[in-house]
């Protein structure tokens, strides 16, 4: 039975825990393109675009329908975020006010108005209508002429286009919106002028505020949702017992016993009495607070005495956490000497090992720097390294429990696997609208 608490324990997989620098203010993806200006290159020969690319004058004569001057923006409004959004002012009405704001798809028609061809939309100030794929708008909001600044957005949490007028919303409409959308203007009628601002100076419209409220709203629906009693109670429960918080624990089971009786939660894997985060509670308590304290040598020492095999391995993640961090606690007092001759004997072993050379690099490059606190390496020195290297020598302790059903389920507390399931499904969700909306970031999230 103990070789084989052993053999779950040698293959549990603690990769996560070798942090790499930065990893926690990586963006989830990439910057998106913003539109900046207005398309020159696919325009129609009824409308001149300032050099600055900025402003869009009607210079025809309007004799007939087909003589609209539509112009795009110079790429798609970016769908990997909560909401586009965007402005026009009315420089000039010009004789008929025939202007319109809206989102456009690539090959859109500029010959024609926006919302009048197919997967187009667009607000029109002449009659204050909303037009959808067809030349017969609805009505939607008041008309706008010269003086006035309209704005179009897309919100992708809720569906919906959105416009408005003078700062103050007009209105929004569902639509099941399939990008990639431009941002477009549509002139109609002699000296019609219009200026267009995509973020470069601050917006009449508070889009920040509407952001906000959206996502108060988002918050609003998520706090309606019922729970059965007591659940937060064993979550958090379990939290503690999963990391051998035991005194912290033990006030918590104190402070609740009157108010929170026991609860039973459905399903064999959910732990509910503890049973398995609670082995060797006391010894994991112990090792964690030495290790916060950066008491490595003592820590290793219990280790060999209570869990030999765990360091039998010398070549094993957990030596390398346990032995980079004893260097780290070298630099920390500054006893450089010293670090330098620890990782001579105990770190170069690990040179050349892919999955390690981060951390690896980012430990020695700390005796660079007369100032590593400071530095880009300083991470290393803070207290959420020494966690990082509790959590995995507690996961691997608790992995050698001969009753343990599954040692993966070390790795993560119940708390951590909602967390997970949150993201994942978060995940999903955006990819089947398309990769449409805001990237899910947990911290963000959480804070």
């Amino acid at each position: 039975m103990v070789s084989e608490s052993v053999e779950k324990a040698n293959c549990l997989d603690i990769g996560k825990f070798v942090v790499r620098r930065g990893s926690e203010e990586m963006d989830m993806e990439e910057d998106e393109e913003a539109p900046t200006h207005l398309n020159t290159t696919n325009g129609c020969g009824f409308l001149v675009v300032s050099t600055d690319k900025l402003s869009v004058q009607y210079t025809a004569n309007a004799l007939h329908g087909h003589d609209v001057g539509a112009v795009q923006s110079n790429c798609p409004a970016p769908i990997r975020r909560l909401m586009y959004y965007f402005e026009i002012y009315i420089r000039d009405a010009g004789q008929k006010g025939t202007i319109s704001i809206g989102f456009t798809a690539e090959r859109f028609k500029m010959r024609r108005q926006p919302g009048w061809e197919a997967n187009s939309y667009g607000y029109h100030g002449d009659d204050g209508f909303l037009y959808h794929g067809q030349g017969k708008g609805d009505t939607f909001g008041p008309k706008f002429t010269t003086g006035d600044t309209v704005g179009g957005g897309i919100n992708y949490a809720s569906h919906e286009l959105f416009f408005t007028k003078n700062g103050k919303l007009v209105g929004s409409v569902c639509e099941n919106i399939k990008g990639p959308m431009f941002p477009t203007i549509g002139v109609h009628s002699p000296h019609e002028k219009v200026d267009v601002n995509f973020g470069q100076k601050p917006f009449v419209f508070d889009i920040e505020a509407y952001m906000f409220e959206e996502r108060q709203k988002q918050q609003r629906a998520i706090e309606k949702i019922s729970l059965p009693l007591n659940v937060s109670h064993w979550i958090v429960r379990s939290y503690l017992l999963h990391y051998g918080y035991h005194d912290t624990l033990s006030s918590f089971d104190a402070a609740s016993r009157s108010t929170c009786p026991p609860i039973s939660v459905g399903g064999e894997d959910n732990d509910t009495n503890g049973t398995e985060s609670s082995y060797a509670l006391d010894r994991r308590k112990v090792l964690r607070e030495l290790i916060q304290s950066g008491d490595v040598d003592s820590a290793i020492d219990k280790i060999k005495e209570w869990y030999p095999l765990l360091l039998q391995e010398e070549s094993s993640t957990l030596c390398f956490l346990l032995h980079c961090q004893k260097f780290i606690e070298l630099v920390r007092v500054g006893n450089l000497e010293a670090a330098v001759t620890y990782g001579q004997a105990e770190l170069a072993r690990f040179l050349g090992v892919k999955r390690l050379e981060d951390l690896l690099q980012d430990c020695s490059a700390l005796l660079a720097y007369v100032e590593p606190s400071k530095s880009s390496v300083g991470y290393l020195l803070e207290m959420a390294q020494r966690e990082v290297v509790a959590d995995a020598v507690n996961a691997s302790v608790l992995a050698l429990n001969p009753n343990l059903k599954d040692s993966r389920g070390c790795l993560h507390s119940v708390l951590e696997k909602l967390l997970r399931q949150l993201t994942a499904a978060s995940l999903e969700r955006r990819a089947l609208d398309g990769g449409q909306g805001e990237v899910f970031d947990l911290h963000r999230v959480l804070h």
